[in-house]
Formats: C-alpha cells, structure tokens, sequence
C-alpha cells in the first residue's frame, strides 16, 4: 500500500463529504465510510464518494450479529466494492468465518477488537478482566483462527499484534497529532507512533475534518477544507531518514524527533512548506514507503 492514510469521512452531510473528499484525494490512500454516513445515504452515498474521490473505500460498519445476518449484510455490500469491511471480533469465530466467506473477492475483512474509546475501567464494567492490551491479544488470535485479513486496534497495541501475527493487516483509527485533543478517544498515539510500530492503515478523521472548529461541526467550512492537506502532512510525516532494516529483519526503533505540532489556526495554503524548505513536512512524505519490515 504506497499510501497508508484513510481519511474518515465521518460527516453527515453528502455535499460536504464529497467536498473533502474531493479536496484531500492526492493527499490519502483511502477514504472511510462510517455508520454516521451509511445510515444517512446508504448504497448511493457510498457510490457517489467512490466516484467523486476514486479512491478505495474503507466500509467501517462494525457488523455485529448471527453468524448468518452478517453474511447476508455482507453479500449486500459486495455491489460495492469496498477495498476494507470491518466485523466485530466479539461476535465470535462462527460469524468472523462466514463474514470472510461472504466478502468480495477483492475485500479485506478485518475484525474490530477493542474501541479506542474505551480503556481498562470500561472492560470492566462489562465483565471482561485483564489489560486493554491482553484483551486484544485474545480476540485477534480469534480472528486469525477465524481466517480474517487483520484487525482494528488501538496504536498502543499494534507492536504486540504484529509480534504475534506478522502478516496481520493492521487498521489503527483514534489517532491524534501531538498537542490534539483527544476528544472522546481515551487509547490514542499519534500517527507517526502508529506507522513505525507496524500500522498497515492509519485512519485520521476529526483532526483533519473538523480542523478549523466550524460552527457546524459536521460541515468544515472554507479554511478548514484548505487547511486540511496541511493537517494531513503534519499529521503522517514519516522518519526524513528511517533507520535500514537489521539483518534479523526485525522493526527497529524509530528515530524520529517529537511529532509535529498542530499548523496554527491562521495558517493558509499558501503558507504550505515546499518540498525544498522541508522533506519531513511536505505532502510528499505520505506516499513515502516504509522500507522496513
């Protein structure tokens, strides 16, 4: 994947997700289409993004249910073609394998283990015992049992899944800049944590979509949508020279300086650093391969 950035379009409003969409498509790899959005539009939401961006879509619609529902809910959406769909793991291997035999030829099925939203207390309170950590473990050993392409999980976790399952597509969301607000997020790193820990997707939604704190949260209004592939820069900036793989092949630490701080509220397109000025910065970096393994 050259560019592993997915852009969550988490807006109610058709027109002002295909703007963004359309605004951010040279800067993502991907767009993702949440709950928020299909419930709104549906099928015909998800075509005119495609066609609008012709990027891959990311289907986040977290199928939880009967082993037989899910496949029937998957069958629907194959018309689409989305690149990635995601089922929750906790509805068990039965309905993780049927998602899988369901799913179009071209579609990676990945299992939601454990929301960033939620932390040890949460796990709790819902019976589970043990770390946030431990808990993902378990359920992506299930997934892969289970046939599944990868699973979703918190940046703090990936090192360990990708320890566990080296061939594990890994979809990290709730990802936040240095200095960002967490927002609703309680298991966040930033994306450049994400990356170098083994992050095959790294899903940035409100930091980039609602960036300049419109009065309608859920329309960015003109600054913000011009900002945004600055946001995106700033946010993926990768290593200006990632250390070579050992001889073990093994992930090395990476050496970068702190993340980027957020641009400041007045920044304008035209105040963009070019390539020249700065490597790490431009929006070149989030095409940049990531040579290690």
């Amino acid at each position: 994947m050259s560019n592993p950035v997915y852009l969550a379009l988490d807006l109610p409003q058709l027109d002002a997700a295909r703007d963004l969409a359309i605004t951010v498509r040279a800067h993502v790899g991907g767009l993702k289409l949440g709950p928020e959005f299909f419930c709104a539009h549906g099928h015909h939401g998800v075509l005119d993004i495609a066609h609008a961006a012709k990027l891959p879509i990311f289907l986040d619609l977290k199928l939880h249910d009967i082993p037989n529902t899910v496949a029937s809910a998957m069958q629907a959406i194959n018309t689409l073609e989305p690149a990635i769909v995601t089922v929750h793991a906790s509805g068990g291997r039965a309905m993780m394998e049927d998602a899988k035999a369901a799913a179009g030829e071209h579609t990676r099925v990945v299992a939601v283990t454990m929301l960033t939203s939620l932390d040890e207390r949460d796990l709790k309170r819902t019976g589970i015992t043990g770390s946030p950590h431990d808990h993902v473990l378990r359920l992506a050993e299930l997934a892969q049992d289970a046939g599944l392409d990868g699973i979703v999980c918190s940046g703090q976790e990936v090192g360990a899944v990708h320890k566990q399952w080296k061939d594990c597509f890994l979809v990290v969301p709730g990802l936040r800049p240095a200095g960002a607000s967490a927002g609703d997020q309680k298991r966040t790193v930033t994306p450049r944590s994400a990356r170098c820990a083994g992050a095959s997707v790294a899903v940035i939604g409100r930091p980039i979509s609602r960036a300049g704190d419109p009065p309608d949260a859920g329309r960015p209004d003109a600054a913000a949508m011009t900002r945004a592939p600055f946001h995106l820069a700033s946010c993926t900036a990768r290593c200006p020279t990632p250390p070579p793989a050992p001889a073990t092949g093994r992930r090395v630490a990476c050496p970068c300086p702190a993340d980027p701080p957020m641009p400041p509220p007045a920044f304008r397109a035209a105040a963009a650093p070019k390539a020249s000025d700065n490597p790490t910065w431009f929006l070149a970096t989030l095409t940049a391969t990531d040579t290690r393994t």
